[in-house]
């Protein structure tokens, strides 16, 4: 089969022909139909500080997808051959501290599909059946192909309370334009995007954004607080400027749930923008297991949120390097790779 591979631990990745993967006992064999490009993929291309650290080529890469269940050894019986599914990234070792208080999620072993063991960029993947999501007919394949990270924006904009809020969503990358629409449906009334890139300022107004900032040309702080001050900050960016930006703008007694990773230790004023207003701040990783992907799903498939326009680019398996390009561009929402017919 092909698979998109990081051979050597150096710049960029390639096509290979491999050998078909051999589910073992619990696992699933299955068809990849569509694939979307990660940020943690173009890190693993560029081959940076963080994948140098977790990384050991070869590996194929790719983490999100949606294909057709081929078969199952000796599973559980929840999902079956033809089977249309999704799948959670992160594999758990059901062991640790925290899985034995399901928190799964933060899992202490957690081992991730095409990063620590062979990913989806390819024609067929072993999986665990755990890891499998069975979608209903009512989600398309382009919106299967995006659902984990989708239930990043999922689990953030579920960490705190959106209903009837201003929610503030800093850095509108694909996920945090996800959150947009996740926010809207979930009740906030209000919701203004901030980024550098007009690009995906347009790619948010279009998926729901009440007001855009253009950092470089306004004052987010200003604005926002001349429209009352944020009720809710989403950070998405990992820039320590839009942190601390959001910290500014939020009213006391306010919320933010922070996503995005910065490269590097932040300097916060913790005195006054956190402790003398009182405000409550939540770290999100990943999604939780499983009520993230029950929430998500159901967003989807109910039609309560439309991830059409947040895929932007669809390319054939074979032309990945463009589609890498364009991931990297800036200029983009999610990329999808067309594996399978």
């Amino acid at each position: 089969m092909l698979a998109i591979r990081k051979g050597s631990a150096t710049k960029g990745v390639a096509m290979y022909e491999i050998d078909e993967p051999e589910p073992p006992e619990g696992w699933a064999l299955v068809k990849v139909l569509k694939a979307s490009i990660c940020g943690t993929d173009v890190h693993i291309y560029q081959w940076n500080e963080w994948s140098q650290k977790r990384m050991k080529p070869p590996v194929t890469i790719g983490h999100e997808f949606v294909g057709e269940v081929l078969k199952v050894n000796k599973g559980s019986g929840r999902v079956h051959e033809g089977d249309i599914v999704s799948a959670e990234s992160h594999v758990v070792c059901h062991v640790c501290r925290m899985c034995r208080r399901n928190m799964y999620h933060a899992c202490e072993n957690t081992k991730i599909i095409g990063v620590h063991m062979d990913g989806a960029f390819a024609e067929y993947i072993a999986i665990p059946e755990e890891n499998l999501v069975k979608l209903p007919p009512s989600v398309p394949l382009e919106a299967g192909s995006v659902l984990e990270p989708f239930g990043n924006a999922v689990h953030t904009v579920q960490a705190v309370d959106v209903r009837g809020k201003r929610v503030v969503v800093t850095g509108v990358g694909p996920i945090g334009v996800m959150a947009i629409p996740v926010a809207k449906a979930l009740g906030a009334v209000q919701i203004v995007a901030t980024d550098l890139s007009d690009y995906r300022l347009k790619l948010a107004s279009e998926v729901g954004a009440d007001v855009v900032i253009n950092v470089k040309e306004q004052d987010p702080v200003k604005v926002v607080q001349d429209l009352g001050g944020a009720d809710v900050v989403l950070e998405m960016s990992g820039s320590e400027k839009a942190l601390n930006q959001g910290l500014e703008m939020i009213i006391p007694g306010g919320e933010m749930a922070i996503l995005g990773l910065p490269d590097n230790r932040v300097s916060l004023d913790l005195a006054n923008d956190v402790v003398s207003k009182g405000i409550t701040i939540k770290g999100i990783t990943g999604r939780r297991l499983w009520e993230t992907w029950d929430l998500g799903v159901s967003l989807v498939s109910s039609g309560k949120v439309d991830l059409k326009k947040v895929i932007t680019h669809q390319f054939d398996f074979k032309d990945y390097e463009e589609a890498f390009s364009t991931m990297m561009s800036g200029n983009s929402g999610k990329v999808v790779l067309n594996i399978s017919q």
